[in-house]
């Protein structure tokens, strides 16, 4: 799950962004959630955490390189994104590290190529381990090595690829969020590492050692394109 903050003083702005973002996603099949601020003393105030912040230049104080800078200071480290009208403040952009700068009004086009960027940096940027509580202590599942998981009662089960399973009291929902982008919930029940997906038949995917794993009839088509996405992904 990426979170991304959008923050403008103009409503239509603030909207048309984050449809954007919205929808970009939406074709990648990747999970996301889109918060608005009107200001940047509300996202200041919103708690952070975000994996990358689209930020209006042009706003009342503090405006958005202000807004940025206190950002940093409170030791937020996403993504920093400009919108702005003004070509000349770019150049004010690398003093708080920004990532880079989309021009109004927004072309599409470069749109895409920032946010195709900006994934690819995500990406990177992952967690590539899951901590695990077990008990008292904890278990360290690089992510890589698990090949799906699965809900059974009130546990999530990590299916891994040397045949172990690590169980978990934790909401699919709630794992998902902490997963990257090579995971895709096909079924209700179920998340299922891409890079492990050897076929599809019958309503359900095929994996490694003639496993296999239930597809909901409504997520298919998600599936065929997230496929896509990660092969696409892997070649960069």
């Amino acid at each position: 799950m990426i979170k991304f903050a959008v923050c403008d003083d103009e409503p239509l702005m603030l909207r048309e962004l984050a449809g954007h973002l919205t929808s970009y996603m939406e074709a990648r099949s990747a999970a996301c959630s889109v918060s608005t601020f009107s200001s940047g003393q509300a996202l200041l105030e919103s708690g952070g955490g975000f994996d990358a912040a689209f930020l209006d230049i042009q706003m009342a104080q503090p405006d958005g390189m202000s807004t940025a800078r206190l950002l940093r200071q409170q030791g937020e480290r996403g993504l920093l994104v400009f919108v702005t009208v003004l070509r000349e403040q770019v150049f004010d952009a690398f003093q708080v590290e920004a990532y880079d700068y989309l021009l109004k009004p927004l072309d599409p086009s470069r749109f895409r190529q920032t946010m195709d960027r900006l994934l690819r940096s995500l990406e990177r940027r992952a967690p590539r381990a899951l901590t695990v509580r077990q008990g008292a202590g904890c278990e360290i599942v690089p992510l890589a090595d698990i090949v799906y998981c699965e809900v059974l009662g009130r546990k999530v089960y990590l299916h891994k690829s040397d045949g172990t399973v690590t169980g978990c009291y934790e909401k699919l929902e709630d794992l998902e969020r902490r997963l990257d982008s090579r995971f895709f919930k096909c079924h209700r029940s179920y998340l299922v590492d891409l890079d492990y997906v050897r076929g599809y038949r019958d309503g359900q995917v095929l994996l490694p050692q003639g496993a296999a794993i239930p597809v909901s009839r409504l997520r298919e088509r998600e599936l065929r394109q997230a496929l896509l996405r990660r092969m696409k992904e892997r070649e960069l």
